[in-house]
């Protein structure tokens, strides 16, 4: 089973810790929170983020509520409410925090701190076996690929869905580190993932687990796949209409629309949590706006490697930031999940008569 190389989120006593990803790709830093406004602020700056991750600290941040912050019902509504605000469009959030609800409202106030905890350490065990059974399902997948002439299988990805913003293995990243386990040559090709830049973290992950990778400009994806020089596009999402549209951080339409043009495979790796049945399509989705800075600026690194923001364009610049696009179901191969691999439009209509 695969183990990540530092935790991306532990409890240690009634605090827990996360490895905070503003850092990197450098300095690795872990951040202890010790109650929910830190949680909620972890959340929302992208301290942790990933879709299961954001969903398993929650689901921690439910727990120092409760040990911290008094178990009664305004207490749980309360912090239930505050972290649910945190980020809109990250299905796993909302799936967390209604389990924790649901486990903890039927008990007493005495018993529900010890409870919240047991339940948040369930959620990110869980999140563990379901990133290995993702990782075995894209492995199928990759196995099932032609092999390339004179070069490794390729594979491109977009933002990070690997061990980082998970509680295993990843999502999209998962399939590889399988593929790595068992000796099947790959290479990942990683776009930057502007404005954010999370591609530096998918290139980071990689670097440290010795798999090779190319890091890209958002902008050449289209060229690379059009040449043919990209066997398989594999990306996460943050949540899965039942139609099986998807959304994912923006820029992945793009590469769904270059990989569909060019008979390339697209396909969208995530944990059953990630599918919102009672969303019915993309258009339902909300997409969450993060402002302008984000865009006129740049996080990069001085001399020391220490963090630092840069300014890309003059004071009052107007600027928009969608943080997230939806990727119709018609231009998605398949959807790879813990239960195997599925088409879009047979997604929904399996897990609508499954256990959730």
């Amino acid at each position: 089973m695969f183990v990540q190389p530092v935790p991306t989120l532990c409890r240690d006593g009634d605090s827990v810790l996360i490895l905070d990803q503003t850092q990197l790709p450098w300095r690795q830093v872990q951040l202890r929170l010790n109650d929910l406004t830190a949680v909620a602020h972890a959340i929302r700056s992208m301290q942790v983020r990933g879709a299961p991750l954001i969903g398993g600290t929650a689901a921690y941040g439910v727990a120092l509520a409760m040990a911290h912050g008094g178990t009664d019902d305004a207490a749980l509504a309360h912090a239930l409410n505050m972290l649910g605000a945190t980020r809109p469009t990250a299905v796993n959030l909302h799936w967390a925090l209604a389990r924790m609800s649901a486990r903890l409202h039927p008990l007493p106030p005495a018993q529900r701190s010890q409870a919240a905890w047991t339940e948040a350490a369930a959620i990110c065990a869980e999140d563990a076996t379901t990133c290995g059974s993702i990782g075995q399902h894209g492995l199928a997948l990759l196995r099932a690929l032609p092999t390339p002439a004179g070069r490794p299988l390729r594979l491109m990805t977009h933002c990070n869905a690997g061990w980082l913003a998970t509680l295993g293995a990843g999502t999209a990243l998962a399939p590889v580190y399988a593929a790595q386990a068992v000796g099947l040559e790959i290479e990942v090709v990683v776009s930057e993932t502007r404005p954010r830049n999370q591609g530096l973290l998918t290139a980071w992950e990689l670097r440290e687990a010795g798999i090779p990778y190319q890091l890209i400009a958002d902008n050449a994806a289209g060229l690379l796949i059009a040449r043919g020089e990209i066997d398989i596009v594999i990306t996460g999402a943050d949540r899965i209409a039942a139609n099986g549209d998807t959304a994912n951080k923006v820029g992945t339409y793009l590469k769904a629309l270059a990989a569909k043009a060019a008979g390339i495979p697209f396909h969208i790796a995530a944990p059953r949590s990630t599918l919102d049945l009672d969303c019915p399509n993309g258009d339902a989705i909300p997409i969450e706006d993060r402002g302008a800075d984000e865009v006129c600026s740049i996080i990069g690194a001085d001399a020391s490697d220490a963090p630092m923001t840069l300014r890309l364009a003059p004071q009052q610049t107007r600027a928009f930031n969608p943080a997230f696009d939806v990727t119709r179901a018609g231009l998605i191969d398949s959807i790879i999940t813990e239960h195997g691999v599925f088409t879009p439009q047979h997604l929904g209509r399996f897990y609508a008569g499954a256990p959730a």
